[in-house]
């Protein structure tokens, strides 16, 4: 999940100069360089050193011996890595190609369009944009997964932008409630999820579908970590093995950080990072796949972890305490009056 882009064409600068840069294809290393060389112990006995007239200088453009020798060595800068290449935002390629690259994979033609999202960029820029279904196609094949039918990705496509629209939904939400400070976060979650809700239809009905864009939140930059399994998510699973019945066998099959900017009613913002684990469920009757979130702002201090206590404990408190109870019966002292 979570294929932006921040630039919809290649920016013409310069290309970063990488710190490492990696060696072109074919190229050999030095023959002094020690680290690639076979059976290289501290305990072997050296080899004789080759003669005079086969040892050639390395080109200072050719392959360079990891080594330090004393001596800094210059990266080039017409060979970046890959690293550099990527976008600082989303730890994605800066430009994917939204051509038909791969004809030997390919097999049907994709959309070129690009969806523009309902998520406002970081740098004021306008909404970030979905990467179109032969840009989806070509990273999927630059990262290797070349067992994807073409004719697939378009459905991919929307599935991905559904699923990250309903992530930016759960922010939004967040960022409602605790957007002013922990006082008006109680206030909005004490009540629980039900009172929560009415609360923000009122809201929304006193201000006449208006909304202040200057305090909505913003994504500034985001980044996927499929392989790293959150701390709520390892426990789930340590649960399924001690409870099978109760706890499902279920791990996320993708986990995002988002890293979003919070805008303050007295001017200021910081910046906040969210988790989102992504599950899949049980098919629809009709085969439709079920997927489901798990967003919550990360425990990066206590302010996150009052957020998180204040909404799930709240809703807890509410239900326990008998506050529906109490409303239900308010209501109808309220009608006989």
């Amino acid at each position: 999940m979570g294929w932006f882009w921040a630039d919809s064409a290649p920016v013409a600068s310069s290309p970063p100069v990488a710190p490492h840069p990696m060696p072109k294809e074919g190229l050999s290393p030095p023959p002094e360089c020690p680290m690639h060389k076979a059976g290289n112990s501290p305990f072997a006995t050296p080899p004789a050193p080759p003669a005079p007239a086969e040892v050639t200088k390395p080109s200072s453009r050719t392959g360079t011996c990891p080594v330090n020798h004393g001596q800094a060595s210059v990266p080039p800068a017409s060979s970046p890595s890959y690293v550099s290449k990527l976008n600082p935002l989303n730890y994605m390629p800066s430009f994917i190609s939204n051509t038909r690259e791969f004809d030997e994979h390919q097999a049907v033609s994709l959309p070129l369009e690009r969806e523009p999202s309902t998520i406002p960029r970081g740098d004021g820029a306008g909404n970030w944009e979905y990467p179109s279904p032969q840009q989806m196609y070509n990273a999927m094949l630059r990262k290797g997964y070349t067992d994807t039918p073409a004719e697939h990705v378009e459905a991919m496509v929307s599935v991905h932008n559904f699923l990250n629209e309903g992530a930016w939904e759960e922010i939004r939400e967040w960022e409602r409630r605790f957007g002013s400070g922990l006082m008006k976060g109680w206030e909005e979650s004490r009540r629980g999820e039900e009172g929560a809700a009415l609360n923000a239809m009122l809201q929304s009905i006193r201000d006449d579908g208006k909304t202040d864009m200057s305090l909505e939140p913003r994504l500034t930059r985001f980044m996927g970590r499929p392989n790293e399994r959150t701390p709520k998510a390892r426990m789930l699973a340590f649960m399924a093995k001690i409870y099978p019945s109760e706890f499902p066998d279920n791990p996320p099959f993708d986990r995002h950080d988002w890293f979003v900017e919070r805008r303050q009613p007295d001017g200021s913002s910081k910046e906040v990072r969210y988790v989102i684990d992504y599950y899949s469920g049980p098919p629809e009757p009709n085969g439709e796949p079920v997927f489901y979130l798990d967003v919550r702002p990360a425990v990066d201090g206590p302010v996150s972890a009052c957020e998180r206590m204040m909404r799930w404990g709240g809703d807890v408190w509410w239900r326990a305490s008998g506050g529906s109870v109490r409303e239900e019966l308010a209501k109808q002292k309220n009608a006989f009056r």
